[in-house]
């Protein structure tokens, strides 16, 4: 298994690759400016905070759950614990982001992980038109609909807060 920083050589081209192996258009864009928040990123792009997709890595007992949350949410970890029937959920260290991703954190993105992730997607998230997620760095992020980042992701839909 390669070790974690070698799949950082390019995250941004990985994500690139894995929207177009999974059916989807390659929307990034790559910002001169760090977009690390989704404050940050709203205000580069000029959208709602709450449209933006926060990738979320938290660790349920020793195993990775990537949470793609709304930019506008607190997750709830104890409601998501009690809707997985799963034990605690912690967030995780900047070391296990690296490791189960292969991106640091601020540029994480929903896709483009050396291995799957147990993914939930926050539901609140279809409320918004076009969403805007991190594509593998701080400075780029990608346009999807709810229902493509649902697709490509496979992931759980459940409220998060």
């Amino acid at each position: 298994m390669p070790k974690a920083t070698e799949s950082l050589r390019d995250p941004v081209q990985t994500v690139r690759k894995t929207l177009l192996a999974l059916g989807a258009k390659d929307t990034v864009r790559i910002f001169e400016e760090k977009v690390p928040t989704a404050a940050a990123a709203a205000s580069v792009l000029g959208c709602e905070v709450a449209a933006i997709t926060n990738s979320l890595v938290f660790e349920v007992d020793g195993a990775p759950l990537l949470i793609l949350a709304s930019g506008a949410a607190k997750v709830d970890t104890a409601l998501v614990a009690r809707q997985l029937g799963t034990g605690k959920i912690r967030r995780a260290m900047p070391d296990f982001v690296l490791e189960h991703t292969g991106q640091e954190v601020g540029g994480v993105a929903p896709i483009g992980h050396p291995q799957p992730i147990r993914t939930i997607l926050d539901s609140s998230l279809q409320d918004h038109g076009e969403l805007w997620a991190g594509a593998g760095d701080h400075n780029s992020m990608f346009s999807i609909t709810y229902v493509d980042l649902l697709r490509i992701t496979g992931a759980a839909e459940l409220p998060v807060r």
